[in-house]
């Protein structure tokens, strides 16, 4: 072991088996053939006398050795992005990428002005962005998955640095003769007869919206799921039912449907929009530029 010297290529590699809990997929992603990619963790695996994944038909999941190896690997590569950030002030042609996990108002609404003028303003660096509920947003960003995580909600960020972002409030779409309509603002209770028009399952604001029905002990009547918002707005107006969606997104959307707009009254309808790092000062420069970036940005409150 103390003459082990470590593959930067091997390490991406297996960093990328493990994420996708798949050799083929992994390999893929690193543009590695399935040999090339099993011969590569085989001799990992010798070298460091100890087996790294459980193989089985349905894929590969770590064991105790590869889990530590994980943590060690995506804090190698950190290094490596802040060192690439640090040079760039030396050399033009260095290329640095931010990974974020955000949730569906931040992704739908805020950030694409706001990265489309720094990805303007830098074109070194590359922005890899996905869509997450929250809780995964936090975790991803604890254990080094991403770079920056940008969630709301009451989630447990004790382990990470937090920085206020933007609010925004949830609240209900219907037709332009809907009973509603001429209420400025309703409880939630008051909804839970109606039909409605939801996202798809998997996206951040569905995932908030089932968590939120469980705790009240209700069950909704949702008659169709959609890709987002535009399609919601536009079943919305078609009679589908009601949506919940976005103060901001559905400000902008009144524009082009017909449809009315009713705040939720309630506490958990504030959307607190948070931004998370493990540790700011850890973060390459131009994810750090980023972030202030981001803050110093328009504000998108109710």
């Amino acid at each position: 072991m103390a003459s082990l010297r470590y593959d930067l290529i091997d390490l991406r590699l297996f960093i990328s088996i493990a994420e996708a809990g798949n050799l083929t997929r992994g390999a893929e992603h690193v543009h590695l053939s399935v040999g090339a990619a099993s011969m590569r963790v085989k001799g990992l695996e010798e070298a460091l006398g100890a087996p790294l994944f459980i193989r089985s038909s349905l894929g590969v999941r770590l064991t105790p050795a590869g889990d530590a190896l994980l943590v060690h690997a995506r804090r190698v590569f950190r290094d490596l992005e802040r060192l690439h950030g640090d040079m760039q002030i030396f050399s033009q042609g260095l290329k640095g990428r931010v990974r974020i996990f955000a949730n569906t108002t931040a992704i739908a609404e805020i950030l694409p002005a706001a990265l489309g003028s720094f990805l303007a303003a830098h074109p070194q660096v590359d922005i890899e962005l996905e869509e997450r509920l929250s809780p995964e947003i936090a975790r991803a960003v604890a254990d080094g998955t991403v770079d920056i995580g940008i969630l709301a909600g009451s989630i447990r960020t004790d382990e990470l640095e937090v920085i206020p972002y933007q609010q925004d409030r949830l609240v209900m779409a219907v037709t332009a003769d809907h009973p509603f309509v001429g209420r400025d603002r309703i409880d939630f209770s008051e909804a839970a007869g109606q039909s409605f028009v939801s996202l798809q399952r998997g996206s951040a604001i569905h995932g908030f919206m089932e968590n939120i029905v469980a705790e009240l002990g209700v069950s909704l009547d949702t008659r169709i799921q959609v890709s987002g918002f535009d399609t919601m707005c536009r079943m919305v107006e078609a009679g589908v039912g009601v949506g919940i969606l976005p103060g901001s997104v559905a400000r902008r959307m009144k524009r082009s449907h017909a449809i009315h707009v009713v705040e939720l009254s309630n506490e958990w309808a504030v959307r607190e929009l948070k931004i998370c790092v493990r540790r700011l000062e850890e973060l390459p420069s131009f994810a750090r530029e980023l972030i202030r970036h981001l803050v110093a940005g328009p504000s998108q409150t109710d």
